[in-house]
């Protein structure tokens, strides 16, 4: 029997695509007590990167918001895991950090990042509300646009 998180991602019809695995020196998850760190989650769908490049000189804002929805959807596709499958445990989304690869005159790292802010809504409800950074950086891992990462309070 599928979850109300399950049911409410079918009825909005995303998928989340698989837990990536780390890649350096870091694990993809730690929980301490009933809270949840998710580590910065890239531009990838299932293996396969998406969105190279600086938004805002090889990326329109629009595009840097859909990477972001994209390190969203990898965000709860590890906290899934984390959870043993069961979306459900997650109570609340309590933070995200966003950092957005562009140049130094780009200010609309807000916009970029709600990409992940909004999905959060979305799918949680008004458990999705959350604290949040977004900050600009001159270049991120493998050259993906966006990066993000997520605490969240567990059940």
């Amino acid at each position: 029997m599928a979850g109300r998180i399950d049911e409410r991602l079918r009825a909005l019809g995303i998928e989340l695509p698989q837990a990536a695995p780390a890649v350096a020196a870091y694990v993809p998850y730690t929980i301490s007590g009933t809270t949840l760190y998710v580590s910065g989650q890239i531009t990838v769908w299932n293996g396969e990167r998406r969105f190279i490049g600086k938004v805002g000189r090889d990326l329109t804002v629009e595009e840097g918001v859909q990477a972001a929805r994209l390190c969203g959807l990898n965000i709860l596709a590890q906290a899934r895991a984390a959870c043993g499958g069961d979306l459900d445990r997650v109570a609340r989304c309590l933070k995200l950090g966003g950092f957005v690869n562009c140049g130094p005159d780009f200010t609309d790292h807000p916009a970029v990042i709600n990409g992940a802010s909004e999905l959060m809504t979305q799918v949680l409800g008004d458990a999705g509300k959350h604290a949040r950074i977004a900050v600009g950086a001159a270049s991120l891992p493998l050259g993906v646009a966006v990066e993000v990462d997520a605490v969240f309070e567990l059940s």
